[in-house]
């Protein structure tokens, strides 16, 4: 479905990220691997090379201004192109009370959650403008669509990611260039076992009618299929794979 692409991943070294880079990798694709840790990163894209696919790696905080930049250029000199961009990086903040978050665990899903996804972003399309055609998924949330009770500052960061992707999608869809927002509901990965551990009754509240969390290759899947030309009408949405949980 992506053959001969070449698609960034970051958030890559774990959980949804690495789950997205081996899929799109199976795919066909050349994945640049973006983590903030470089051993992880190193992991992914040693597991994607071992199955025969082709991956580089570039790592960074994707919320440092220039780095998006910087990825995209490194990208450009492995594959010498650019088709598309999973956006998954993303942080966790404390479980709280809205009047009771820290100042700086807020500023921390901003810069990171939201922030971020908009620096991405605009160095990806300034890029996909020159040529042409591009798709984007952003990972947002089903807490970017719905309320997340102790957890505003993320819920926060997600449902802008929703509004930012929509309006990219919009502004870029005469170019020739997608942009999704992806919802996932509760997902296997160490962020959500964090969160397990910390809230244990706050996980049971929110499981989904079928009663389990995703695993994150189920995610992947629908990655793959958005960055593919098998969604070449498929733009400005919020996707949800969530198991059900914003059906009731």
């Amino acid at each position: 479905m992506l053959e001969g692409k070449a698609i960034i991943v970051t958030g890559a070294g774990s959980g949804i990220g690495r789950a997205s880079a081996l899929a799109v990798a199976a795919a066909g694709a050349k994945v640049m691997v973006s983590d903030i840790s470089q051993v992880t990163a190193l992991e992914t894209a040693s597991q994607i090379r071992t199955a025969g696919g082709i991956a580089q790696i570039h790592c960074g905080d994707v919320s440092r201004s220039g780095f998006a930049e910087e990825l995209v250029q490194a990208t450009l000199a492995a594959f010498e192109r650019l088709d598309g961009a999973h956006n998954n990086a993303g942080v966790e903040t404390p479980i709280a009370l809205i009047t009771e978050i820290e100042e700086a665990d807020f500023d921390r899903s901003m810069a990171v959650n939201l922030k971020a996804v908009w620096l991405a972003m605009r160095a990806q399309l300034r890029h996909m403008a020159k040529s042409g055609s591009g798709a984007i998924v952003n990972t947002a949330s089903v807490g970017g669509l719905t309320a997340v009770p102790f957890n505003a500052g993320y819920s926060a960061a997600k449902h802008g990611v929703v509004g930012l992707s929509r309006t990219a999608a919009v502004e870029f869809a005469p170019m020739g260039i997608r942009v999704n927002a992806l919802c996932p509901g509760l997902t296997r990965s160490g962020m959500t076992e964090r969160l397990i551990q910390a809230a244990p009754e706050m996980i049971e509240a929110i499981m989904p009618p079928m009663k389990r969390m995703a695993n994150p290759a189920e995610i992947a899947g629908t990655v793959v299929f958005l960055l593919s030309d098998q969604a070449t009408y498929l733009t400005g949405q919020a996707v949800t794979v969530d198991g059900g949980a914003t059906a009731i």
